[in-house]
């Protein structure tokens, strides 16, 4: 399969910050969420990616093009929207449909007009007067009118309501329709990632805890509950992180390590990740 992205063992160190080792791929037609906690390196990884900061070691492959030697041509295939605007302020839509048509040689304006109607956007009031999630609105409008392949988001979601948020969900599965289209999108909100998303990759505290294909996940993985001693005599290898409580525990194991005698849950995505980052805790 084709890959939108392939990493293999990037390194970058920042005093008080390593990421390390970081390797993943996404697909091609697919959408692949990067979640962790802030500060783990979502954003360091995305900055690497699209080459905004260089790393110290590694490979980076961009729709099988090395990320440090792409063409124009490549870069306009790249839609991205950050955690914040950058356009002018004192400008209004009209005049940033202008600018943006002259910087790309694919701009679709009509397609960018249709998705400001329908993220009902004033075409006419100056972005310094638009709300966070109106700017977040604006940079997607603009990521989707210049004929991108790849859509990468960091953060992106978090400024818009609930209702923007799952319209956004939608407009990322239709994009993916097309499997030449891909979405790597990091986000702390684990449940919109959980809805859209075909590979899950968890960063903590700069390393790739794992990267992979999400439904494979969640079956990879259950939640047993019991008592301490019953969870702790599961082998070790299979015993992912046990959560301590007053009434009992609970266990994240390896699906097929499960004892017969032990009643066992399917684990959500956020479970996976807290079970991996935290391996004992008590609540």
């Amino acid at each position: 399969m084709d890959s939108a992205i392939k990493i293999i063992n990037v390194n970058k160190k920042y005093d008080g910050f390593s990421l390390t080792n970081a390797s993943m791929t996404l697909p091609k037609g697919c959408i692949m969420g990067v979640i962790g906690e802030n500060g783990a390196g979502k954003s360091t990884l995305i900055k690497i990616i699209l080459d905004l900061v260089k790393s110290d070691s590694g490979e980076i492959y961009i729709m099988g093009h090395d990320n440090l030697n792409m063409q124009g041509s490549l870069k306009e295939k790249i839609g991205v929207v950050f955690d914040e605007s950058f356009f002018p302020e004192n400008l209004n839509i009209k005049q940033i449909g202008l600018i943006l048509k002259n910087i790309y040689k694919q701009w679709d304006e009509e397609e960018f007009t249709r998705h400001i109607s329908k993220f009902e956007l004033p075409v006419t009031k100056p972005v310094k007067e638009f709300s966070r999630g109106m700017k977040m609105k604006l940079s997607f409008a603009a990521a989707l009118s210049h004929g991108a392949e790849l859509l990468i988001l960091d953060e992106a979601a978090s400024g818009l309501d609930p209702m923007a948020r799952e319209g956004l969900l939608d407009l990322l599965s239709d994009f993916t329709q097309d499997e030449k289209k891909s979405v790597l999108i990091s986000s702390h909100i684990i449940s919109d990632l959980e809805k859209v998303c075909d590979y899950i990759t968890f960063i903590n505290k700069g390393k790739i805890i794992f990267s992979e294909e999400k439904d494979l996940l969640r079956e990879k993985y259950r939640l047993v509950k019991g008592d301490e001693s019953e969870l702790l005599s599961i082998p070790g290898d299979a015993l992912k992180g046990i959560r301590r409580g007053k009434f009992g525990s609970t266990a994240l194991v390896l699906s097929e390590n499960i004892p017969k005698n032990l009643v066992s849950d399917p684990a959500d995505i956020e479970s996976i990740m807290v079970f991996h980052s935290k391996k004992e805790y008590r609540i």
